[in-house]
């Protein structure tokens, strides 16, 4: 993938996704001790980011392709996305979602049209149970993260925000399969060769960080972290390359730090955020970031809250 891949996903995506607003906060920034600009994703179509690089990847199907119907595995936001953007390209869609996965997320993609499998993401390999279903159906398989047009339309999100603000020193996003981060290097790094990157997990779903430790992609068992987008067990086969080429480090936030991060974007920002899309944002409130970084662009992934998460910030 290249920065010419995210521009020509740009031109696909112009009247489609949303480019959704930057918004700042002199608390946020304040209590960062940096100035913050937020890249408002939970304010996308399907509540994410995910649908950029959903609708970018399916449109460039064939159109025998998109008349057999594509399927994907997914927590919930790409499961959104995919059947929103099929439903928007008149592509017929299946998706396969955990049991556990947010009830919020799974209306949301039955109001799309998609037909859902469950499976058991404790004792079941969610893209092997996909996979033999494609192979049965005969369907195109569009995965999460680890494809090089998901990656590309997931950098478009931080090419609008380097457009908008094109000072920054620094991007960081929150880190799941790292289709969003891998995206945001590309892209960054077309813009501003100089720009630092830096990923945010959950010290509880640290899949990636221990694998850039370990110089090689490592596997750790299903985290049970309230971030229920990032809870992934491994980095993505191309995802790690480009995170490990250009990512200065991985930092990680407690679940009592993105409860906070949830409070605050609620209560001060007046921002409805889903826990992933808060890790970033626990990142800067408990300085986890160097200190000598001045002016910080984050990439907020998504708003698609369960309710019963949000029951729990008084």
């Amino acid at each position: 993938m290249s920065f010419t891949d995210v521009l020509r996903a740009k031109e696909r995506l112009d009247g489609i996704s949303h480019n959704t607003p930057i918004i700042t906060s002199r608390t946020l920034n304040s209590r960062a001790g940096c100035e913050v600009f937020l890249k408002c994703e939970n304010l996308q179509r399907g509540g994410a980011f995910k649908f950029r690089g959903a609708y970018h990847t399916i449109s460039r199907l064939s159109t025998e392709e998109k008349e057999r119907g594509v399927i994907a595995f997914s927590s919930g936001n790409h499961a959104q996305a995919v059947a929103l953007a099929s439903s928007l390209l008149k592509v017929p869609a299946v998706l396969c979602i955990p049991k556990d996965a947010p009830r919020i997320k799974v209306e949301a993609t039955r109001e799309y049209g998609a037909e859902i499998v469950f499976y058991d993401r404790f004792s079941e390999d969610r893209e092997k149970v996909a996979t033999r279903l494609a192979e049965e159906r005969k369907l195109t398989l569009i995965p999460p993260y680890n494809h090089p047009h998901i990656m590309a339309g997931a950098g478009t999100a931080a090419l609008e925000l380097l457009r908008e603000v094109p000072d920054l020193d620094t991007v960081i996003t929150p880190v799941g399969g790292g289709g969003l981060l891998s995206g945001t290097c590309i892209a960054a790094k077309g813009v501003s060769s100089g720009i630092r990157l830096f990923g945010i997990e959950p010290a509880d779903a640290n899949d990636t960080k221990q694998s850039l430790t370990a110089g090689k992609r490592v596997s750790i068992p299903a985290p049970r972290t309230i971030a229920d987008g990032l809870r992934n067990t491994m980095p993505g086969e191309l995802t790690f390359p480009i995170i490990q080429h250009y990512v200065e480090s991985l930092l990680t936030v407690t679940e009592e730090e993105i409860l906070e991060a949830l409070r605050f974007s609620l209560f001060r920002l007046k921002l409805v955020v889903e826990p992933s899309g808060t890790v970033p944002l626990a990142a800067l409130l408990f300085r986890r970031v160097p200190n000598t970084i001045r002016r910080i662009g984050v990439i907020i992934s998504g708003g698609n809250i369960d309710p019963k998460t949000l029951a729990k910030l008084h």
